[in-house]
């Protein structure tokens, strides 16, 4: 198959699943497996880079805010929540790194992450029901935001986004406003992330990419954006009228399908 459709296929992958609570990196594991292909971590966290980028004009109102009325009580207090979870994961991200730990790269651990994180939507969908939520991100909120990304980070399948959204749930956050919360923390950590793998691609090249198609890498950060934000722009909508029990049940029967395979 052509590096250029292998490109193509990641990015729409990774452009779907980087913010709708499925678990991009796990998609990403399964899509590798299924071509028969091995992607550096350089290149799934720089396309991840592209999705998150694309999402900014989806949250036109909040990104002014933050660039030209900073110094609003308001909107000082909600950065400096959004800058703080991001602290919570960069400081436990950086510490596990140090450690030596490594993403697995094998499938099963996957499949369990994505089946527990959807029988836990559907349970914490069940939970909610009659109850009434609020608006507020609370100094709660945030450390569990923060936490619950850097569980994701560890434990690929988990979805960072999916376990965000859960804990600002679980925590009375109402759907939309979990939502937009766990994008915009999402937005500096992987960022990060990204500079990060770039940064040490450039300083050590032989080491950390010696065979990095940056090409093919470019294609498919492109693709993965465009894809980001017409589903980001789907998702924004869908959860003002639903809960996110269709993406609980996508979870098992995607997990399930992965036991599966990995039987025969």
């Amino acid at each position: 198959m052509p590096d250029w459709i292998i490109a193509a296929v990641l990015g729409i992958v990774e452009g779907i699943t980087e913010f709708i609570p499925v678990s991009s990196t796990g998609h990403l594991l399964v899509a590798e497996k299924i071509l028969h292909i091995h992607k550096t971590e350089l290149f799934n966290v720089v396309i991840q880079c592209g999705a998150v980028i694309a999402v900014l004009p989806l949250f036109p109102q909040r990104i002014f805010k933050f660039i030209f009325e900073w110094r609003d009580p308001e909107t000082k207090n909600y950065l400096f929540k959004v800058l703080t979870a991001f602290a919570i994961t960069g400081v436990g991200g950086l510490a596990w790194k140090k450690l030596g730990h490594e993403l697995p790269k094998e499938l099963t651990p996957v499949a369990w992450a994505l089946l527990v994180g959807g029988i836990a939507f559907l349970a914490v969908e069940w939970f909610l029901q009659g109850r009434k939520l609020n608006n507020e991100v609370t100094w709660t909120v945030v450390f569990a935001v923060g936490v619950a990304q850097l569980v994701a980070a560890i434990f690929p399948g988990t979805s960072r986004s999916g376990s965000t959204i859960l804990a600002c749930l679980l925590l009375g956050l109402a759907r939309p406003a979990a939502t937009e919360f766990s994008f915009l923390v999402g937005i500096p950590t992987m960022l990060a992330a990204g500079g990060l793998e770039i940064i040490k691609a450039l300083h050590h090249p032989a080491v950390d990419a010696p065979h990095e198609d940056w090409g093919m890498v470019l294609l498919a950060t492109i693709i993965a954006a465009v894809v980001s934000f017409i589903a980001v722009k789907w998702l924004l909508r869908y959860i003002q009228t639903h809960t996110f029990n269709v993406f609980g049940w996508y979870r098992i029967a995607l997990a399930a399908a992965i036991f599966l395979l990995l039987r025969g």
